[in-house]
């Protein structure tokens, strides 16, 4: 396969929220679609916790990209009219600078002594990718999960840069369920005994730590409406199950398993870590005296979409209505979809039918306007 990344500088030194910086750092993105002479009809994507900026397809690399379905030529996000940038976030090890990139003061890789990371920082790198590019304003900013709560941060700490936004399945503050959640997965991983204070290598590597935190996740992506529907009760056959005391005889079991040992490797540790606390410190309340409303009648935008689903119990309904309240609070016209997918949290990225007919509609109108 091809890579398509493009990297961006930042600023040396650039400067963290919660203190720190870093020198000689970079944030990977990739493009599709092509840049007017007007320099008005880009739309930038921030992503989940996990996924790198490869969101779909392209000459250059061929491979499906996490969200495929959605983005390119004729879809939901048409490529031939608009330009799309999709940035791989701040801490991520999918190009970016992260934990596991080599610090240039000590030669090593950075490890924890990467400074504390806030989502105002990925917000920060992802506004300088736009602006690297002659783009003063976004024709829309799309976030989606965390890159949702990124994309707040960008359109508070940079007033005016964006002209609509459309929100899909994300939070104005972290709640205490995801808070739990994820706490237990960095838990998880900072228990194993390879995870030593940060210091893993490929030969010794917190494989069991990551798998956990990885099925904590994917039980909360999901839905139990979802779960029943998918597996019930059905077992594994008897060849298929673990020859030990309290092994896996359940399919859901085996499924969570397997998704997990898909991703133990594919992400680093100490980035998730990294990524996972900066969601949980993300509060657009700051901005407000303590109010989410008042820090969302901050944000400056013409109009907007908020896309929730009634089954995601890691991101509820309640915040995307928050969120809509808030924007057209502050002057937008705000358009709120409430979906009943099945797949819960991951239905933006599973019930691409219903997701592209909401957003393809957004910037059908969003073009015409």
């Amino acid at each position: 396969m091809g890579d398509a990344r493009r990297y961006f500088a930042l600023p040396s030194p650039f400067p963290m929220k919660r203190g720190g910086e870093l020198h000689g750092a970079h944030v990977a993105y990739e493009t599709w679609g092509t840049l007017n002479a007007a320099r008005d009809n880009a739309v930038l994507v921030l992503t989940g916790l996990s996924p790198s900026a490869h969101m779909t397809s392209c000459e250059e690399d061929p491979a499906p990209g996490w969200w495929e379905g959605m983005v390119g030529p004729g879809k939901a996000i048409d490529t031939t009219r608009w330009f799309v940038i999709c940035v791989n976030s701040l801490g991520s090890d999918k190009g970016s600078t992260c934990p596991a990139s080599i610090d240039p003061a000590s030669g090593e890789p950075y490890r924890l002594a990467f400074p504390e990371l806030a989502l105002e920082d990925v917000a920060n790198a992802a506004h300088g990718v736009a602006s690297s590019l002659g783009i003063s304003q976004l024709a829309c900013l799309i976030g989606c999960s965390m890159g949702g709560m990124s994309a707040l941060a960008y359109m508070l700490l940079h007033p005016h840069s964006v002209r609509a936004h459309i929100s899909v399945d994300t939070a104005p503050q972290a709640q205490p369920f995801a808070i739990a959640i994820r706490s237990l997965q960095r838990e998880a991983i900072r228990l194993d005994p390879h995870w030593n204070e940060g210091r893993y290598d490929d030969t010794s590597y917190p494989d069991i730590g990551m798998s956990i935190a990885r099925k904590l996740g994917v039980i909360t992506y999901r839905s139990a409406m979802e779960w029943n529907g998918r597996f019930a009760r059905i077992r594994l056959d008897p060849e298929q199950r673990e020859d030990e005391p309290f092994g896996r005889e359940f399919q859901v079991e085996s499924y969570l398993e397997g998704h997990a040992q898909r991703f133990v490797r594919h992400f680093d540790p100490n980035s998730y870590l990294y990524l996972s606390r900066a969601s949980d410190w993300f509060d657009i309340a700051e901005y407000g005296h303590g109010s989410v409303l008042e820090g969302l009648k901050r944000i400056r935008i013409e109009q907007a979409m908020v896309i929730g689903v009634s089954t995601d119990i890691l991101f509820p309904l309640q915040q995307q209505e928050q969120i809509a309240e808030g924007l057209q609070a502050a002057g937008a016209r705000v358009e709120f979809v409430a979906l009943d997918s099945p797949q819960g949290h991951d239905a933006f990225l599973v019930d691409i039918d219903n997701y592209s007919r909401a957003i393809g509609g957004f910037l059908n109108r969003l073009a015409a306007a």
